[in-house]
């Protein structure tokens, strides 16, 4: 069985379905993209993890990996290793040093253990060939859409400038223990979007 090695290309909110994200997976060598649909919670989990944001209180993801780490167990990769009537499955295999196993996942929970181990994630071909996009054919499909934009901006007949967007707040205004107060706050209350957001910004301004 040969496996495929992929890569996370981007997580987003689900346009089909209501608070649901889509995980965006692509061939590490080829132009194929793999979308699984996941849930908040584990979205929250992998986007914290890309992001290098360390919570308050451990995630169960991470308590995953503390208690394999305990018992000496290592994550040496994830493999996501069948399709079923639209449901993804996968398995990390994992070892103890002296035998192999693999444990049933779900995708999205498996990727977000991966994560924290550092280990590459894999499907095999099967699944590639079944559930992925090739890139060209995303493509096609934004240079519809920005046809379609174009048109609609053509039978505008009102004449009517467009208004021009809000400009943003200059980043100056907000001082740097500001920011860092600000960051402390998003942690507690668990706002790791808000704080990957202001952990971008105080990076950028201490350069």
């Amino acid at each position: 069985m040969k496996k495929i090695q992929l890569e996370i290309l981007g997580l987003s909110s689900s346009q089909s379905q209501s608070g649901s994200f889509a995980l965006i997976l692509g061939e590490k060598t080829g132009n194929r993209r793999l979308p699984i649909i996941i849930g908040m919670f584990e979205a929250q989990s992998i986007a914290i993890q890309i992001e290098k944001i360390n919570p308050n209180r451990p995630l169960t993801h991470d308590l995953f990996k503390s208690f394999a780490e305990h018992v000496h167990v290592a994550v040496l990769e994830v493999l996501i290793s069948d399709l079923k009537e639209g449901v993804f499955y996968s398995k990390i295999v994992c070892t103890d040093g002296a035998t192999t196993f693999e444990l049933d996942a779900r995708p999205s929970d498996a990727i977000a253990i991966g994560l924290r181990f550092g280990v590459p994630i894999y499907t095999v071909e099967s699944v590639l060939s079944e559930a992925g996009i090739i890139l060209s054919d995303l493509d096609e499909n934004a240079d519809e859409d920005a046809d379609e934009d174009d048109e609609d901006e053509d039978d505008d007949s009102t004449g009517s400038p467009k208004p021009e967007p809000t400009p943003r707040d200059p980043s100056g205004q907000v001082s740097l223990d500001e920011l860092t107060k600000m960051l402390a706050q998003a942690l507690e209350k668990e706002d790791y979007e808000k704080a990957a957001k202001i952990r971008d910004e105080l990076n950028k301004r201490n350069g």
